[in-house]
């Protein structure tokens, strides 16, 4: 994914986890959900410490305990840095971020119990942190990688500069940030470009912008909706899979998020990785989704 040696390697759809709470799934069809994303080359799940009120890595730790040799098979990532207000945590007494090294250290070792794993794969900060100290973050990560509980470590909604900032003094993998045909600034605001220029491929969330692109919507929302269903129908693949494809078109070779408890909608996502649109179709979806030409 990219020019780097030692790079991670993340499938080229990555599933997920935020909602699994809401999918009201037992132990074991967490399992076969899983096992289902694998069979479908989609070995990357997305979590976080905060997902499900500090829930969802545990379902997920629960469903891998079923089956642990699997484990081998997938890469886990986690976020860390955001402090929520939850009765699990009634310490919290105001919602905050927190990028210090006890905490990032803390919450790693959380996530490790919860998803019942001695490593994860990627290390995210959640969000940028006004008291971060660039200096103590890689002191941070350097030495949770020389422990073995952490391989690769990025960011999540970081700036350009907030990751160059932060790259320079060790490696980062990805900078996860919101992107889809409704919220196109990381194309325009140098993120996308920064990040091609360092060999970086870009994590998406929110692709089908929160599920906004299906239905509702004032009259840009029809127009842009339509023009993706007229593309789907000539080059004859599903509506999700379009916007996916535009989405992996780009050359920093972003990595999309799926947030599905629906192994079809998964399967829409992987199909996407199997054609390309024309530059005359990209830039049709890209119109309608600004609403005036290129000048």
């Amino acid at each position: 994914m990219t020019a780097r040696a030692d790079a991670l390697q993340l499938s080229r759809i990555v599933a997920g986890m935020w909602r699994m709470t809401e999918w009201n799934m037992a132990p074991q069809q967490r399992l076969a959900f899983i096992e289902q994303c694998l069979e479908l080359g989609v070995s990357s799940f997305d979590h976080a410490d905060i997902y499900g009120g500090y829930g969802v890595e545990a379902l997920f730790g629960e469903a891998l305990a079923l089956k642990p040799a699997l484990r081998g098979q997938m890469q886990i990532v986690s976020k860390c840095g955001i402090k929520l207000l939850s009765p699990s945590r009634p310490e919290h007494t105001i919602q905050h971020y927190d990028t210090t090294a006890a905490h990032i250290t803390a919450s790693v070792e959380q996530s490790l119990r919860a998803l019942r794993t001695d490593y994860l794969d990627l290390l995210l900060i959640h969000r940028p942190d006004p008291l971060m100290d660039f200096d103590e973050m890689a002191a941070t990560f350097t030495r949770l990688r020389a422990e073995g509980k952490v391989r690769h470590f990025g960011v999540s909604n970081f700036s350009r500069h907030q990751f160059e900032a932060l790259n320079r003094r060790i490696p980062l993998a990805t900078n996860q940030v919101e992107f889809s045909p409704l919220h196109l600034a990381p194309m325009f605001d140098e993120t996308f470009d920064g990040l091609q220029d360092l060999g970086v491929p870009p994590m998406i969330w929110s692709p089908l912008g929160g599920g906004r692109l299906f239905s509702g919507g004032d009259a840009a929302g029809e127009r842009l909706r339509a023009c993706i269903q007229q593309v789907a129908d000539e080059v004859r693949q599903p509506f999700a899979s379009v916007v996916f494809a535009w989405i992996m078109q780009l050359p920093c070779k972003p990595v999309p998020l799926t947030g599905s408890g629906r192994i079809a909608a998964i399967q829409e996502a992987v199909q996407a990785t199997q054609f390309t649109l024309s530059r005359q179709q990209w830039f049709e979806i890209l119109r309608a989704a600004r609403g005036h030409e290129v000048a």
